[in-house]
């Protein structure tokens, strides 16, 4: 087994569509994810930005960039999880979404983090 490294961050989302907010006779779909960041590495970090890359599939790319999330800037010690809920519109019953965190560690080294690429799919939608 591999020593950890000192800045091992793990990202897990979960995207569910919301019907109540959605009007697809209008082209637009919602969708709440539910993101979890766990600090696996051995240093304490901190998230400083975010950057989202979201794909309908008409192809059509919505890039969203912005300090922290929910607007906080989460520090985690190793070990520590941290825990939030947002949402995204799109054009299409389909689309995917990733990105990336920027994170500082204790030390002060700037890195990024991978958010992989998760469905937004409408119940349905995908045979």
């Amino acid at each position: 087994m591999s020593a950890s490294k000192p800045q091992q961050i793990r990202v897990d989302a979960v995207a569910q569509y919301v019907p109540e907010q959605s009007e697809p006779e209008a082209g637009r779909y919602v969708f709440a994810y539910h993101i979890a960041i766990r600090n696996e590495g051995t240093q304490a970090a901190q998230l400083l930005t975010r950057h989202w890359v979201i794909t309908d599939t008409n192809g059509q790319i919505q890039e969203v960039r912005g300090v922290g999330v929910i607007g906080e800037q989460p520090e985690l010690a190793p070990g520590e999880q941290f825990e939030y809920t947002s949402g995204c519109v799109i054009a299409t019953p389909v689309g995917t979404m990733r990105g990336s965190y920027r994170m500082r560690a204790e030390d002060g080294t700037l890195f990024d983090t991978d958010i992989p690429e998760f469905l937004l799919a409408e119940p349905g939608a995908l045979h």
